[in-house]
C-alpha cells in the first residue's frame, strides 16, 4: 500500500523541528513576505462558526478584506457572490464538524472550489487565535499551497454515507434497549439469560411478550420455548420465578418498545438505502475488442447460502447494483 504524501505544512509542522527551527518557521510564515512561492493567487479564507461565519480575500480586492456573515442560506449565498465579486476561485476552511456542510455546498454550487483543512495539520504550525486573523491565516497558508485538501465522497454517495451512518446509531440504539430489558429481569430476579443464550431471540422475545401480556405461570412459560433450546422444561422455569413488581414491569415494558423501535427504524434505513442504490446507474467497464464469449460458469461449494446474522442487512452492499435491490425484514432470529 503506498505511503499517503505529507503536504507542505505537515512536513514543516513535523515535531522532529526543535525549537529553534520552529521560532524561525514562525517569523518566516508570519512575515509580509515571506519568499514562499505563490501557488493559488486567488484564495480566500473561512474560519466556520456555529452562529457567523467570517471570511478573507486578498487585501487588494476589497477595502474591506475581512467581512462576518450569518450562518442563514441568504448570507450563505451572499458570501458566495463576495467571493466571486473578488475574484477568489479557492477558499480554504476548516472541517468543523457539521457546520462547514452548508457552507461547502453553497460554494461549490456557485463554482468556488472549496480546501477542507484538518485542524490537526495546522495546529502545532504558529498562528492566529481570534476569528477574524484566523480566517486570514488560513487563506496565507492556502495561497501558499501549505495545505492539503481532506478526501470527501461524490456527491451521490453522500447519500449513502448518511443512511449508513443513520442506521449504526439505531443499531447502537438497540443495543443499549437490550441492556435495559436485561437489567429490569434481573432486578425482578427472572434469570432468563441464564437459560436462554439470547432474550431476543425467538424464544426470548415470546417469553418476554407473554409477560408483559399479564402470565404469571413460570411453566406456561416455559412452555413457549423454541425445541432447539438445549435447557429443559424445568430449568427455564426456575429461571422464570421472580418478583412481579408493577414498576419492574413497566420498565421492562419501556425497554421492549425501544428495542422494537430502534429496529423499525433500522428496516426503514434498509428500504431506502436499498431504493436509492436501485437507482444508480451500473458502472460501465472497458470491454476488449471483437466477439465476447460466454461468461465461464464459477462453481461454488455446496452448502447452504450464508445468511445475515444480528444486525446487517440481508443485500450485499459491496456488490455493484445493476438490478434493482429489495432488503427484507432484518433477520435477528436466535435461540
Amino acid at each position: 500500500m503506498a505511503k499517503r504524501e505529507k503536504s507542505s505544512l505537515e512536513r514543516l509542522s513535523n515535531s522532529s523541528l526543535n525549537r529553534s527551527q520552529r521560532r524561525d518557521l514562525s517569523r518566516r510564515v508570519a512575515a509580509g513576505d515571506p519568499g514562499l512561492t505563490i501557488v493559488h493567487p486567488d484564495a480566500g479564507g473561512v474560519d466556520a462558526g456555529n452562529a457567523s461565519h467570517f471570511a478573507a480575500v486578498p487585501p487588494d480586492r476589497d477595502p474591506n478584506p475581512v467581512r462576518e456573515f450569518g450562518c442563514w442560506t441568504r448570507d450563505l449565498i451572499r458570501m458566495a457572490e463576495w467571493f466571486r465579486a473578488c475574484g477568489v476561485a479557492t477558499v480554504a476552511m476548516q472541517s468543523t464538524g457539521v457546520y462547514s456542510i452548508p457552507l461547502y455546498d453553497i460554494l461549490t454550487q456557485h463554482g468556488i472550489r472549496v480546501v477542507l483543512v484538518n485542524a490537526r495539520h495546522t495546529k502545532n504550525v504558529p498562528g492566529r487565535k481570534t476569528d477574524v486573523q484566523e480566517c486570514q491565516w488560513l487563506m496565507k497558508l492556502h495561497t501558499y499551497g501549505l495545505l492539503r485538501d481532506s478526501f470527501r465522497l461524490p456527491e451521490n454517495m453522500e447519500t449513502v454515507r448518511t443512511l449508513w451512518r443513520l442506521r449504526e446509531g439505531h443499531v447502537r440504539e438497540a443495543g443499549r434497549a437490550v441492556q435495559h430489558m436485561q437489567k429490569a429481569l434481573t432486578k425482578m430476579n427472572i434469570q432468563l439469560a441464564n437459560a436462554i443464550s439470547d432474550i431476543t431471540g425467538v424464544s426470548g422475545m415470546a417469553i418476554i411478550a407473554a409477560i408483559l401480556n399479564g402470565e404469571r405461570d413460570a411453566y406456561r412459560l416455559a412452555d413457549l420455548k423454541d425445541k432447539r433450546v438445549k435447557a429443559s422444561r424445568e430449568e427455564v422455569a426456575r429461571s422464570l420465578e421472580g418478583n412481579w413488581r408493577d414498576d419492574l414491569v413497566f420498565e421492562l415494558r419501556q425497554a421492549v418498545n425501544r428495542y422494537q423501535f430502534a429496529h423499525q427504524q433500522m428496516q426503514e434505513c434498509d428500504r431506502a438505502l436499498a431504493g436509492y442504490l436501485a437507482s444508480l446507474p451500473p458502472r460501465t467497464r472497458d470491454l476488449p475488442e471483437g466477439p465476447v464469449g460466454p461468461r465461464p460458469v464459477r462453481t461454488r461449494k455446496a452448502g447452504k447460502a450464508k445468511k445475515p446474522r444480528g444486525n446487517e442487512p440481508t443485500p450485499d452492499l459491496t456488490a455493484e447494483p445493476t438490478y434493482p435491490i429489495t432488503i427484507s425484514v432484518l433477520n435477528t432470529k436466535s435461540f
